[in-house]
């Protein structure tokens, strides 16, 4: 069981660049079909200079990178996010955390972090907190 304390710094996720197919195969999968993420032309007509990610799949690699690091041995309890800026293809992207409180629970620890996904470029587009529990089998 992995051991936390306030102000430690969460494993961070870095995800393979967006790709235009990414984004297609998303829209597929999440029922969202606004043309702002896969059709060029619209996107740059509503005036955003070209098609750009999901917000929905950017939280998911935060989801990501949370279950990766509470594993098996424990639960993703709460975990909320705001969208700060655009993911376009091609940006990096980055999840990361820092453990905001921890409580000693029996047989493990509750564990309360703030999040956040930023590209390669430096931007924060999701910030957020989260909530889990970790115990030793």
């Amino acid at each position: 069981m992995a051991h936390y304390a306030e102000g430690e710094m969460l494993k961070t996720l870095t995800k393979p660049p967006i790709t235009k197919t990414q984004l297609v195969m998303y829209s597929g999968a999440s029922g969202d079909f606004n043309p702002i993420h896969t059709v060029e032309e619209f996107a740059v007509k509503a005036g955003l200079g070209g098609v750009i990610a999901h917000g929905m799949l950017t939280m998911a690699f935060v989801g990501q990178m949370l279950t990766d690091i509470v594993g098996e041995n424990g639960t993703l309890v709460d975990f909320g996010v705001r969208f700060k800026g655009m993911v376009r293809p091609g940006d990096i992207i980055t999840c990361g955390g820092q453990v905001t409180k921890v409580q000693d629970e029996p047989g493990g620890q509750r564990v309360f972090a703030s999040v956040f996904a930023q590209t390669d470029k430096g931007d924060r587009v999701v910030t957020g907190d989260a909530e889990f529990t970790t115990y030793a089998i």
